[in-house]
């Protein structure tokens, strides 16, 4: 038991360090391709909320795929534009990707979930008992995937506002300290 909470938090603190590695390396090519085109920040702001946009909703669109890709533009676009505006926008399309873990769950019980899976009797049951909660602290948590809760809450067929909401409630809290952290962390470096 203990050598497995070693591995987990081994495991928690290398996809740390490679995202943190990975919205360096973003912000320094960012910077650089500004420099070199000559492009003014400002000018850019439009493509890089849509592209914060693009990628958080597609990552987590696709179930159970690391989010290190849409953290890391998110948290590099933090660093250039308003990290506030960039949370909010990274929170609404994060919010609409996990409707596919949601609908997998409703529609795909039997085939996606079994009810074998070791602790999914006790999932639904807390997520029969706490609902809402039980996805907002889903949703705010960095380390588990918030697809557990969409597809806990889909097979449990709660119903979709109810899943929405503490979801983005969750994950707006969030992305507003990935993107502060990223703004205080590229303000530190010599960028």
């Amino acid at each position: 038991m203990e050598r497995l909470k070693r591995k987990t938090w081994f495991r928690t603190a290398v996809y740390a360090v490679i995202l943190i590695a990975l919205s360096i390396g973003l912000a320094y090519l960012l910077q650089y391709l500004l420099a070199k085109l000559e492009i003014s920040v400002g000018e850019f702001a439009t493509t890089a909320y849509l592209v914060v946009f693009g990628t958080t909703l597609l990552c987590n669109a696709s179930i159970m795929v690391p989010v290190a890709i849409h953290t890391s533009m998110m948290m590099t676009a933090a660093s250039q534009w308003d990290p506030i505006f960039i949370a909010f926008i990274a929170s609404i399309a994060g919010t609409l990707g996990e409707i596919t873990g949601y609908y997998a769950g409703y529609l795909g019980k039997k085939i996606v979930i079994s009810e074998s899976t070791p602790g999914y009797n006790k999932l639904v049951g807390w997520m029969k008992r706490y609902g809402p909660l039980a996805i907002f602290l889903l949703s705010l948590q960095p380390v588990l995937p918030v697809d557990i809760a969409g597809l806990t809450a889909g097979a449990s067929k709660i119903p979709l506002w109810k899943f929405l909401l503490p979801c983005w409630a969750g994950k707006f809290p969030k992305y507003i300290g990935f993107c502060y952290f990223s703004f205080g962390l590229f303000h530190f470096l010599p960028l």
